[in-house]
C-alpha cells in the first residue's frame, strides 16, 4: 500500500522522525510480561501498528515508499525496559531513527523518576503516527480505555465542506510560505537536547483566566504567547539584530483534521497552520492578547487546507521527486522556526495496571539547527512542558525556563519583572 502525501514527506525529510509521548504513574515498576500482554490485547488487531515500511521499488524519484502489512508484531521485540531515566532515554531517541525491520514504533520503560514515578515511554516515526494517533494509542492502553466511538444510524456520510474562494486560498498559500528567521545560534555550536519541565498549576490556573472580563486562555494560546516573549528573550542578546521585525519569527501550530467519528483513526491527519509570533509587543498579556486574535482565524485558514491538501496529495503521489523537495524546504529553519502543541488529557482519574497517571510528556521531533519544537500537557492538576531543541546543548532547559517565566508573568501582568536573560554557557 502505498503512503500518503503526508507519510511520504516525513520519510523523505532527512531527519530521524522519532516523535512520542511519555506517561508518568504512581506506583510500583511494572511488569514487562503484564504490560506486553496488556499491548498484544489492546493493540494486536491494529493495523497500523503491524504495517512495516518498504523502500520504493524503483528509482526514488520516479515511486514512493510503501506499507507493508507484514506480520502480527512481537510484543517482546517492541516493548523493553531501559536502564535510562527519562530525560536522557527521550534525548537519546529523540536523534534517532527506529530499527527499519519491524513496524516503526517502540515502548520503552526508563528507570523510575527521582519523585518514584514510574514512565512508560512510546515511540514512533512520525510517517507512521502523528500525535493524535499518540494520545489514542495510550488510551487504549488504560484500565479505563474508552469504546470505539461509531457514526450513529442515518448520520450524514460526510458532512458538506464549505466552499473557500481563490482569495482564502492565496491567502493562505502565502501566509505558510513567507520566510521568518531561525534562531541566531552559531552553527558550530548545534546539538539536538530535550527538557521536560513541570508548570506551576496556580500560575496555570491563573493565567488561563486572561484577560480579566474575557472568554479565558485556551492552552495554545498560552504556549503561543510565551513562546513569543521566552524567544527573544532567550536568544536576543546572541545577536543585536534578531528579530529583525515584529512578525519576522514563525510558529507552526499543528491543526488535527479528524471528524467527529474519526478521533481514534490512526495514522497522519493533520496540518500545520503558520502564524507570525508578536515578539515586537512588550507586555506578556499584550503578547497573549495578540496570539487569541491570530488563533481566532485558524478554522477559516483551517478550511482552506482542507481544500487543498486532497489535490497536493494526489500531486506528490504522482511525483514522489516533489515530495522530497517539499519535505524539505518544510523543515528549512526560516519556513518551520518552532511548532507549538497544546492539549488537554481529559479523562481523568486514568489508571494502567491499577497505577494511576500523573502526567504526560509528548516528544516532538527534532527538526532541523536553528528550531526549536515545544508542547504543553495538561493532566488533571499537572502541567507538563516539554522543549525538543536543535540548537545549543542545553539551549531546550533555558527556553523552558523562560516558557515557565513568561506565563508566571501573564498570571500577574503588573508585578512580575522583565525576564532577565541568562547564558546557557
Amino acid at each position: 500500500m502505498g503512503l500518503s502525501g503526508i507519510d511520504e514527506a516525513y520519510v523523505r525529510s532527512g531527519l530521524p522522525g522519532t516523535i512520542g509521548v511519555a506517561a508518568l504513574f504512581t506506583g510500583d515498576p511494572f511488569d514487562l510480561a503484564e504490560l506486553r500482554a496488556r499491548l498484544s490485547e489492546r493493540w494486536g488487531g491494529l493495523e497500523r501498528m503491524r504495517q512495516i515500511l518498504k523502500k520504493p521499488r524503483g528509482p526514488a524519484a520516479l515511486s514512493g515508499h510503501r506499507w507493508d502489512a507484514g506480520k502480527p508484531f512481537d510484543p517482546a521485540r517492541h516493548v523493553t525496559a531501559s536502564d535510562q531515566e527519562l530525560q536522557p532515554l527521550l534525548t537519546t531517541a529523540v536523534s534517532q531513527r527506529l530499527p527499519s525491520d519491524r513496524p516503526l514504533w517502540q515502548l520503552l520503560l526508563p528507570k523510575a523518576a527521582p519523585t518514584g514515578e514510574q514512565g512508560l515511554v512510546l515511540l514512533t516515526h512520525h510517517a507512521l503516527l502523528d500525535g493524535s494517533s499518540l494520545e489514542t494509542l495510550l488510551r487504549l492502553l488504560m484500565d479505563e480505555a474508552p469504546p470505539t466511538r461509531s457514526r450513529p444510524p442515518g448520520e450524514i456520510a460526510k458532512t458538506p465542506r464549505q466552499r473557500v474562494g481563490p482569495a482564502a486560498l492565496f491567502r493562505e498559500f502565502r501566509e505558510n510560505n513567507v520566510l521568518g528567521e531561525p534562531l541566531p545560534v552559531t552553527p558550530g555550536d548545534f546539538r539536538p537536547s530535550v527538557a521536560v519541565s513541570r508548570l506551576d498549576p496556580d500560575v496555570m490556573r491563573s493565567a488561563r483566566r486572561l484577560p480579566a472580563g474575557g472568554r479565558g486562555a485556551t492552552l495554545n494560546e498560552l504556549l503561543l504567547g510565551a513562546v513569543a516573549g521566552a524567544l527573544p528573550a532567550c536568544y536576543s542578546t546572541a545577536s543585536a539584530s534578531w528579530p529583525q521585525g515584529p512578525a519576522s519569527v514563525y510558529a507552526t501550530v499543528p491543526v488535527d483534521l479528524r471528524g467527529r467519528y474519526e478521533t481514534q483513526k490512526l495514522g497522519n491527519f493533520i496540518t500545520g497552520i503558520r502564524m507570525p509570533l508578536p515578539v515586537g509587543i512588550d507586555s506578556p498579556a499584550g503578547r497573549l492578547h495578540a496570539c487569541q486574535e491570530l488563533m481566532a482565524a485558524f478554522p477559516s485558514r483551517g478550511r482552506a487546507h482542507t481544500t487543498v491538501l486532497p489535490v497536493v496529495d494526489g500531486l506528490v503521489r504522482a511525483v514522489p521527486a516533489l515530495t522530497t523537495a517539499l519535505a524539505k524546504r518544510m523543515v528549512r529553519p526560516e519556513v518551520t522556526t518552532t511548532v507549538c502543541t497544546a492539549f488537554k488529557w481529559r479523562d481523568n482519574p486514568s489508571h494502567l495496571h491499577s497505577r494511576r497517571l500523573t502526567g504526560i510528556a509528548p516528544l516532538p521531533a527534532v527538526s532541523t539547527p536553528g528550531t526549536a519544537n515545544l508542547t504543553l500537557v495538561q493532566t488533571a492538576d499537572a502541567y507538563m512542558l516539554t522543549v525538543v531543541s536543535h540548537l545549543r546543548a542545553h539551549d531546550s532547559q533555558l527556553i523552558a525556563d523562560a516558557v515557565a517565566h513568561e506565563l508566571a508573568a501573564m498570571a500577574e501582568p503588573e508585578t512580575t519583572p522583565a525576564y532577565a536573560h541568562q547564558d546557557a554557557h
